[in-house]
């Protein structure tokens, strides 16, 4: 029987396994800040959000457009022959009227499309493509984001880390990292672990090292923090050999997990930059699939 949690799950660790982490510099194409920056629907203009993102990132195309059959033959044009699709997943509300009773009961359904890159199109006049609504420019330097939520960021030592005893997030000093984008990246990441306490989204933060829950909220923070990079248009730093084996370790025990993590750190990172309303969907069925 097909398992579509499973198969997710099996495409993501394969891309591990392989050295291919697929949130890192997932939005390709993009020019700076702005929903382009990440893949979007060129019939809906819809950005791809959680687990879409990474499963579109395990592919090696340049463009951050996608398309479904039809979508392509709406646009006035066709999938080039013997081209193969890309699966993205999202949650069918389903409605059903009980006989006895006459009330209506709702449920979701976790279901699949097939979609195609905009370059295993042909035919298509790039003008008819629906690009993404971009909101009001804002300052996306990760110290402001921080400033602006009240996080509290010490910097001194060697480690990047934040504490929920003292509710404070501890960087190394600006100078030490690289450039601006390594130092933003990282602080997103820990901005992300910010995020996690009762008063904000509430996660769980009692694992330790080593915990299959430690290892869990790292992969939380680590797709905040690709999905806020992506969001800004920098690039995410990737992290060492030893987590990546953690996180398929969580990924192999669960095939859930890649879900749930990418769902909170979706969520952690519309809570520390939202962006316009406009530019922003869910993970529902697009129209016309």
């Amino acid at each position: 029987m097909f398992d579509l949690y499973q198969t997710v799950t099996d495409k993501i660790v394969a891309a591990l396994e392989a050295g291919n982490i697929p949130w890192v510099k997932p939005w390709k194409d993009g020019q700076g800040y702005g929903s382009e920056s990440i893949p979007f629907n060129g019939f809906t203009g819809n950005n791809y959000k959680g687990i879409n993102i990474l499963l579109l990132g395990c592919t090696a195309y340049t463009s951050n457009v996608w398309l479904s059959f039809k979508q392509a033959k709406l646009l006035g044009g066709s999938v080039k022959k013997e081209e193969k699709s890309t699966m993205i997943v999202f949650w069918s509300r389903k409605i059903k009227t009980d006989k006895k009773t006459g009330k209506e009961k709702v449920s979701f359904v976790f279901m699949y499309h097939n979609v195609f890159n905009l370059e295993q199109c042909e035919g298509i006049d790039p003008a008819k493509v629906k690009r993404p609504k971009v909101g009001t420019m804002q300052d996306t330097t990760a110290t402001i984001v921080a400033a602006n939520h009240g996080a509290t960021v010490n910097y001194g030592g060697d480690r990047a880390f934040f504490s929920p005893m003292t509710d404070s997030i501890t960087m190394p000093v600006q100078d030490t990292f690289q450039n601006i984008e390594a130092h933003d990246a990282t602080l997103y990441h820990e901005l992300t672990h910010w995020t996690a306490p009762k008063c904000r989204l509430d996660r769980d933060l009692s694992g330790r090292f080593g915990d299959e829950s430690y290892a869990f909220e790292e992969l939380v923070a680590e797709l905040g923090s690709a999905f806020l990079c992506a969001r800004v248009g920098i690039e995410q730093v990737t992290q060492s050999s030893a987590y990546i084996q953690s996180w398929i370790k969580v990924l192999k025990g669960d095939k859930t997990a890649i879900y749930k993590a990418s769902k909170l750190a979706q969520a952690a990172a519309d809570y520390l930059l939202p962006q316009n309303d406009e530019a922003v969907n869910d993970e529902s069925e697009d129209e016309a699939a």
